[in-house]
């Protein structure tokens, strides 16, 4: 194995830190356990604008498009994130399809497109090297949106 420069081992640990700030990890928690929005309608109901829901929402995106940045641009290695972060195509796999939609109605193709180009890098890294996980991570997903976990508090 390769030596890799320490600062990425920094900047890993710095990423995990930040997601343990206390308005992060609520917001975190809401998405991960009650945001299901399939549209832009549906959007519109869990997340009007200037609520709660809203603002947890683009701060988890938005934390998570960052952190994408970071690892496309090198900062972070790809392969020491894939190892230690599930967490960021999961919040993907729950907000692709609202976000294509938001892209369209927007006029902005940007939008997400960090967090969504490392989540199509990730998937591929997944299936080379656990066959069968990312199928297995996609089941979990639709079963957990048949059967929403409760809000952690």
């Amino acid at each position: 194995m390769d030596r890799m420069d320490p600062t990425h081992a920094q900047i890993l640990l710095q990423v995990y830190d930040l997601r343990r700030e206390e308005k992060l990890r609520h917001a975190r928690a809401w998405l991960m356990g009650s945001f299901w929005a399939e549209n832009l309608e549906e959007f519109d109901m869990v997340c009007p604008g200037g609520s709660s829901e809203n603002a947890f929402y683009r701060m988890v995106t938005g934390y998570w498009d960052m952190v994408a940045s970071i690892v496309n641009r090198g900062m972070l290695d790809e392969d020491l994130y894939f190892e230690n972060n599930p967490e960021g195509l999961m919040v993907w796999l729950r907000v692709k399809k609202v976000t294509l939609q938001m892209r369209d109605t927007r006029k902005n193709p940007l939008l997400l497109r960090n967090l969504e180009s490392l989540s199509v890098k990730h998937e591929q890294w997944l299936e080379t090297r656990a066959p069968g996980a990312l199928a297995q991570t996609l089941k979990r997903v639709e079963a957990m949106r048949q059967k929403p976990e409760p809000l952690e508090r």
